[in-house]
């Protein structure tokens, strides 16, 4: 039953034209392009649909399989062509369910945060915590008050951390590609 319909609205918009409205609005759907390879794909949600020049809220995920080690700070890059604006106040992390149920992973804890520096000449969003990211843990990070840029494309976020007493050198952990517009 299930194909049935996915074939029947596959075949209503290519005859119409029109397309079906979808229940994943603001998720993330298969990336055609992008030059990151599937194993380094993070996953994400925008709350209110990625739509340019509109407040958003990004969820940006980590799944446990990629916090290999402990993350005392987490720093997140972005192409030099998001002309997109950040509330440094308004950043949060929290440890999540591993649920992949309707409305997403429920967060278990919010997580104190020392400080948040947004380096807009390097295009990088540092958050430092005031207690470390146990291994194997699911992370969200959730950046509210976000002014999604106008106009819209597909960015490249990269996630790098900082391990507890580790030297200052940050990891590649994956990267989120996201798609405003």
């Amino acid at each position: 039953m299930k194909s049935l319909f996915s074939v029947l609205a596959l075949s209503g918009c290519l005859l119409t034209g029109f397309t079906v409205a979808s229940l994943a609005e603001g998720l993330p759907g298969v990336t055609l392009f992008g030059n990151v390879q599937p194993e380094n794909q993070l996953p994400f949600r925008l709350d209110f649909g990625g739509v340019p020049s509109v407040w958003d809220r990004y969820r940006l995920r980590i799944p446990s399989k990629k916090v290999k080690l402990a993350i005392a700070q987490i720093a997140i890059s972005y192409p030099d062509y998001y002309q997109g604006e950040f509330d440094p106040k308004a950043v949060a992390v929290a440890l999540t369910s591993n649920s992949s149920s309707f409305g997403g992973p429920k967060i278990l804890k919010r997580l104190p945060i020392q400080e948040v520096n947004w380096d807009k000449e390097n295009r990088m969003l540092l958050i430092y915590l005031k207690e470390p990211i146990p291994a194997s843990s699911n992370v969200e990070i959730i950046l509210s008050n976000v002014l999604n840029p106008s106009p819209g494309g597909i960015f490249n976020f990269n996630c790098q951390i900082q391990t507890p007493g580790d030297l200052p050198l940050l990891r590649y952990i994956g990267t989120w590609i996201l798609n405003i517009g």
